[in-house]
């Protein structure tokens, strides 16, 4: 793919690496000269010291033949004017970072898959890791919605039941489903008769987040 990455800091710098070490040319748009003469230092990319917002900036770095375009600035106003840019330079995906939750939907609206701001999205994390350490990894969804993995304990109603008895014990409800197990070095797709094992590394779906309940379910603990 011929990828155009707007900003080389922290966040633009492990996109850089990341897409470098697998078979993509990358243009890499940086406007501090400091920044954009260490990133062509220090990686296989070609390296502009210019203005992305700029819509000569964008035609020089390929824009014609650019499968996707990335901005990872910390000033929503230049990502969503990079983005107005490729979309009239017809760059058919783009990705950008969000720093203000309000402008989420602008960003949508000129069809760019936006990440809201990291900073706050790693704060939410670690606080995540200390108030619910049994839960492995979560993906916030729409409204209340998430996606969890959670390893299930001896304690909790869930083991040694199948999902079946499960759900008619009341145990997940309609609001909790299992998507996946994993078992050791086995990945196993749910059924009405799987078995639930402590020790079980579960990936689930809940409408309404990780609750208190959902944490007895699965740990037998809140």
């Amino acid at each position: 793919m011929y990828i155009i990455v707007v900003g080389a800091g922290d966040i633009g710098s492990q996109v850089i690496q990341l897409l470098t070490k697998s078979a993509n040319e990358i243009v890499v748009i940086e406007t501090d000269p400091d920044v954009a003469d260490q990133v062509s230092r220090d990686y296989d990319c070609l390296v502009l010291n210019a203005d992305a917002t700029a819509k000569d900036t964008l035609v020089d770095a390929g824009s014609e033949k650019a499968d996707a375009i990335i901005t990872t600035t910390d000033r929503d106003p230049t990502n969503i004017m990079v983005m107005l840019l490729a979309d009239e330079l017809d760059i058919e995906s783009k990705v950008s970072v969000v720093q203000d939750p309000d402008n989420m939907e602008l960003f949508r609206r000129i069809g760019v898959n936006v990440l809201e701001n990291p900073q706050r999205l790693i704060g939410e994390y670690l606080v995540r890791a200390v108030q619910r350490p049994s839960i492995k990894d979560f993906m916030t969804l729409g409204g209340e919605a998430e996606v969890f993995e959670i390893t299930v304990t001896e304690d909790a109603p869930l083991a040694e039941q199948t999902l079946q008895d499960a759900d008619t014990n009341g145990l997940l409800g309609d609001d909790v489903l299992v998507v996946a197990i994993e078992r050791g070095d086995d990945v196993i797709t749910p059924r009405g008769e799987t078995t639930i094992h402590a020790g079980d590394l579960i990936t689930a779906f809940s409408k309404h987040g990780v609750t208190s309940s959902v944490m007895q379910t699965f740990t037998g603990s809140e």
